[in-house]
């Protein structure tokens, strides 16, 4: 028997550990254009003490470590780049606790969104969290490990803003904590500790986020979303602006699509408010519409474009119909408010020139200082050409990404180097060093910031 498969074995049992290729097939694909990488083994956990002993095997044997979360990465970043143990956190879902008083609750990384969710409608209706515009599967850690952001995004920002406490196994196998509960005390607040906070945009390359505290949220018992239609992408910065200064909304995303035709060249706000009575939404939807928006409506410049109570959040994935084989891919980027029609017109002619339905779509980050933005590609995966098409799509918007003062978000490998490349010197030489003393070894996610 393989050396290594036994010790894995002896770790987390037969059921639990697998050098197959009928199961590292599975693993060594994700959903975007990225070629198959093949892990030697998948492991999957059940504690943070697993995850411990698994990281110090790999250490001694100088293999690399690949944390997995819901498998819904689009741009490799959970690949096993350079093969070694792929590490499926989905068993670590349990639900710890719910502090009701103090709007938080701790669970395990590998709990999915959805199931953070239903627990939330059915224990405290009356509090939620910031959930992201990705199917349900999509858990805590993978979520936070690359700066995620979810309907929340507006006003308190992204949900990496929003933990109380972490709990992370080192590259070394060392169990730390961060925040209040580093001192024993309860998971409420990461704050006014020294900032020791390494973990949030590596992408799993500095440690496995096994434990951690998120904050809630009040939810109202009456949720509603407006639609504004424009069709200047020039007056969407100012909309946007009066907005969040009116601050009333719960989440503000502006669309535009090629299909369906109704939404071809038209860019679609959708606000979000809610309210614990109808008189407190009707307060708020007239002070909006009435107060501050009604001029673009009275000049013809904008139009209220639907209005109803049973929200439907945006679903990118749903540009995979676009093309036969249901493939997509998108670049995200966070960029300021005003550089929204320069994005837009990018999406429509980048994915015109490669043929590609085009589809964008921003998100506001806190009190309007800044959005998400994002081009989706659609592919065939069966079709090699609309593959190629659509990497190379998304391989020209990283650049004009960088030429528009943008950052990406959750960028691949090839958007890394080119942020890596025109980063502060300074800057990288202390990530060298952050990375490097973690991981001395480089076994945690080879080839994503690979700074050394």
């Amino acid at each position: 028997m393989d050396a290594i498969y036994k010790k894995l074995l002896d770790i987390v049992g037969e059921d639990y550990v697998s050098n197959q290729n009928e199961e590292l097939f599975t693993y060594s694909k994700d959903l975007g254009t990225s070629d198959p990488k093949w892990p030697d083994y998948v492991v999957a956990p059940k504690t943070t003490e697993e995850v411990s002993r698994i990281v110090k095997l790999a250490n001694e044997e100088n293999l690399a470590v690949v944390p997995l979360g819901g498998g819904l990465s689009l741009a490799g970043l959970a690949l096993p780049l350079k093969g070694g143990i792929e590490l499926d956190l989905k068993r670590m879902d349990q639900i710890l606790e719910l502090n009701e008083q103090d709007r938080y609750i701790i669970l395990e990384a590998g709990a999915s969104h959805g199931k953070l969710t239903a627990y939330l409608e059915k224990n405290t209706p009356h509090l939620k969290h910031s959930e992201p515009g990705a199917p349900p599967a999509a858990t805590i850690g993978g979520n936070l490990a690359i700066h995620g952001q979810g309907d929340l995004g507006h006003p308190y920002g992204f949900n990496s803003d929003m933990i109380n406490g972490l709990e992370v196994v080192l590259p070394s196998g060392e169990i730390c904590r961060f925040g209040s509960c580093a001192l024993g005390n309860d998971w409420y607040t990461m704050h006014p500790l020294p900032d020791l906070n390494m973990f949030m945009g590596w992408s799993g390359s500095t440690g496995i986020i096994t434990k951690v505290s998120l904050r809630l949220f009040p939810c109202k018992k009456i949720q509603e979303q407006d639609a504004l239609v424009l069709d200047d992408a020039d007056l969407v910065p100012e909309v946007l602006f009066k907005l969040t200064h009116i601050g009333m909304a719960e989440d503000i995303i502006v669309v535009s699509q090629e299909i369906p035709p109704p939404f071809n060249r038209l860019h679609y706000i959708l606000i979000n408010l809610a309210g614990d009575t109808n008189l407190e939404l009707e307060f708020k939807r007239q002070l909006i519409f009435d107060t501050h928006l009604s001029s673009y409506i009275q000049e013809g410049r904008a139009g209220i474009g639907a209005s109803g109570q049973d929200i439907q959040r945006p679903v990118v994935s749903k540009t995979s119909d676009w093309r036969k084989g249901g493939g997509f891919e998108y670049v995200g980027a966070i960029v300021p408010i005003s550089s929204y029609p320069k994005c837009y017109r990018h999406g429509v002619e980048v994915s015109g020139r490669h043929h590609i339905p085009y589809t964008t779509l921003g998100r506001v980050l806190g009190t309007g200082h800044s959005m998400m933005f994002s081009w989706t590609f659609a592919f065939n995966r069966a079709d090699e050409e609309t593959v190629r098409h659509a990497r190379e799509a998304l391989h020209e918007t990283d650049k004009e990404v960088l030429k528009m003062g943008g950052t990406l978000w959750k960028p691949a490998v090839f958007g890394q180097k080119i942020l890596m490349d025109q980063m502060d010197c300074a800057t990288l030489q202390l990530m060298q060093k952050v990375k490097h003393m973690l991981d001395p070894n480089g076994i945690m996610n080879p080839g994503n910031w690979e700074v050394s």
